[in-house]
């Protein structure tokens, strides 16, 4: 690949991509628990939690895309791995099947730690100049920070 010239320093590029690689990993993870909770909800409010984790993780999935294409436009190599993942995520693995309820407190808090990382990742964003990722980064934690007021208004 060619020289990158962005307007954006190398080192720079790389601080923004890392912090970029862990937003991934915290929204493949929190995309993986979702779905994992779609399929498996169980109990009174089945269908509206289902639908509801249907709709959580397809944004997901849109998501995770357009991260790792940002960090592979900065000429870094995006994370791609459930071992990569596992390194970088901040948010905890979940053993067996929870109640309903208790998936909506964890998908509150996995919600919740997205927009903590993406604060993380605004700093190295911001300091960079890069208004791209910037935007990005901005977007992803309104958009998280209303799904988590959304669950934990379902508590």
């Amino acid at each position: 690949m060619s020289n990158i010239d962005i307007g954006i320093s190398d080192a720079d590029r790389k601080a923004v991509a890392g912090s970029l690689g862990r937003l991934l990993a915290d929204s493949y993870t929190l995309y993986l628990q979702t779905h994992n909770f779609h399929w498996n909800v169980t109990g009174p409010q089945f269908r509206e939690l289902h639908l509801m984790f249907e709709e959580h993780y397809t944004e997901l999935a849109l998501a995770v895309d357009e991260i790792a294409e940002r960090i592979r436009t900065l000429g870094e190599p995006a994370p791609g791995t459930y071992k990569a993942f596992a390194q970088l995520s901040s948010i905890a693995e979940v053993d067996g099947i929870p109640e309903a309820s208790e998936m909506v407190a964890i998908l509150t808090r996995g919600h919740e730690q997205v927009v903590k990382t993406c604060r993380e990742a605004l700093v190295p964003a911001q300091e960079a100049g890069d208004e791209s990722s910037v935007a990005l980064i901005s977007d992803r934690m309104r958009i998280h920070e209303k799904t988590a007021w959304m669950l934990r208004a379902m508590q």
